[in-house]
């Protein structure tokens, strides 16, 4: 590779409410100072909690579509697009870095879907740096996901921004629809809290075995799909790496905002 991309961050993205992906508010704020605090990156490769699928399967398409893979929102959002290129070039670069693990090439049935868009419509808002996405395998452990996340890190240093998009917090059957402001939920501040402090001390075992950290654990993540790109964000990190949160804050009272980033 000719340029010299230094090595780049790895982020994980709290996305929340596809509408934040039209919406003018202090997380939209965040992503938008993210984006412009980062060195251009060459292509993208997200990881999103909307692809959890049977198998790994990476975006290879030279068009990825704009996927509207939810319902009952203002039509403004169902016209929303984002037109970035793929990048067959760093998916096939993806299948490679991961075996023996098999990851398809999908060059037809799926394209960036909105835990990807919705964020990157404002951290990149011409859309004209290429996306790849790479599905989420809920037939795995969480070990299995760190480790192919472990696999990923030579891309940091081949200009590629690696990218995780989920909720660290993410219990639908908790959140106050409808009834804002609203104060989080004591166990989803514990939870959050007790993330950072892993985070910070370096200590990914017991967040891979996130099981372990108990009820506030199984309150916030009731299922693991907005959960686990985590695990490939921080599986490329060193403890070289400085963390900050340019996004924080709980939207209706358990879903968490945080956004990590890591170098």
């Amino acid at each position: 590779m000719d340029k010299d991309y230094g090595r780049l961050p790895v982020i994980y993205f709290g996305h929340g409410n596809p509408m934040n992906a039209i919406l003018e508010n202090s997380c939209t704020d965040g992503w938008r100072s993210i984006g412009g605090s980062l060195p251009r990156p060459r292509a993208i490769l997200c990881v999103s909690a909307h692809w959890y699928i049977t198998s790994t399967r990476v975006t290879s398409m030279e068009r990825p579509r704009t996927i509207h893979d939810f319902g009952g929102f203002p039509r403004e959002l169902y016209e929303v697009q984002y037109p970035a290129p793929g990048d067959p070039v760093l998916a096939r670069r993806v299948v490679e870095l991961l075996r023996p693990t098999e990851a398809i090439l999908d060059d037809e049935s799926w394209g960036l879907d909105h835990g990807t868009w919705s964020v990157l419509a404002h951290v990149f808002p011409d859309a004209d740096i290429p996306v790849v996405q790479l599905s989420v395998d809920e037939t795995q452990p969480p070990s299995f996901h760190y480790e192919l996340g472990g696999k990923l890190a030579p891309l940091r240093d081949e200009g590629v921004l690696v990218i995780g998009s989920g909720n660290l917090v993410h219990n639908l059957h908790a959140y106050s629809w409808g009834r804002r402001p609203v104060e989080p939920f004591e166990w989803a501040v514990r939870f959050e809290t007790e993330v950072r402090r892993l985070l910070e001390g370096h200590e990914h075992g017991p967040l891979v075995d996130y099981e372990s950290l108990g009820p506030d654990a199984l309150l916030s993540i009731p299922t693991p799909d907005h959960y686990l790109p985590l695990l490939y964000v921080i599986a490329g990190c060193t403890g070289d790496d400085d963390i900050t949160y340019p996004v924080e804050g709980v939207d209706g009272g358990s879903i968490s905002m945080l956004t990590v980033r890591l170098g």
